[in-house]
């Protein structure tokens, strides 16, 4: 018998197939992640150290199609929109691995661009080391909970018969309107960035 052209497993399908799993029930584990792939447990093993390994794994697959923009030049918040949108759009496309990334170190070098972007842009805005950590942490914490929002069912609240008219009014002219998540991140973004600066010092 002809021995196949490409092995059975790789990182690559491997990270796909638990990234399949997370998408349909938000979790996935290593018996499961075997027998999507047709392969015994401890196969796995022979190309990833454990669940932590495949969870990294996964990042770097959602994070695989961001494109980081050119800086803009003198604009160090149109710079820092770019990066955060195309953030946001990856994630959203993958909102339940969330809750699984926010709980493991960031290692995935893919990732971890996004993040040194972000460290650049601020840093030529002249933010000093701890604020820039501090704006950053921002900004992740704000991509991360409106890709979380993405994939929020239409009717988000549901008003009872105490809800003010103040909060039901705003239901009705929101709730079911297109494309309401990522027009409530555009917006919150434009809040968060003007909120950061101005910074003068340029980047040490």
């Amino acid at each position: 018998m002809a021995r196949p052209s490409k092995p059975k497993l790789s990182t690559t399908a491997i990270a796909d197939a638990a990234l399949k799993l997370v998408d349909a029930h938000g979790e996935f584990t290593l018996p499961q992640l075997a027998k999507a792939l047709s392969v015994s447990a401890s196969s796995l093993y022979n190309h990833v150290q454990g669940k932590g390994e495949i969870i990294e794994l996964m990042r770097g697959r959602a994070m695989a199609e961001i494109r980081l923009p050119a800086p803009a030049e003198n604009d160090w918040r149109e710079s820092i929109r770019r990066i955060a949108t195309e953030y946001w759009t990856s994630y959203a496309k993958h909102p339940r691995l969330i809750p699984l990334l926010t709980s493991h170190t960031v290692r995935d070098s893919t990732t971890l661009r996004v993040y040194d972007a972000l460290a650049q842009a601020f840093c030529a805005a002249g933010f000093e080391p701890r604020l820039r950590l501090e704006a950053i942490t921002i900004i992740d914490s704000f991509v991360l909970g409106s890709a979380l929002d993405a994939a929020a069912p239409e009717e988000v609240w549901q008003p009872d018969s105490e809800s003010s008219r103040a909060f039901t009014d705003a239901l009705a002219a929101g709730l079911g309107a297109q494309h309401r998540a990522e027009q409530a991140f555009l917006a919150g973004l434009d809040v968060i960035l003007r909120g950061l600066g101005p910074h003068d010092r340029g980047c040490k």
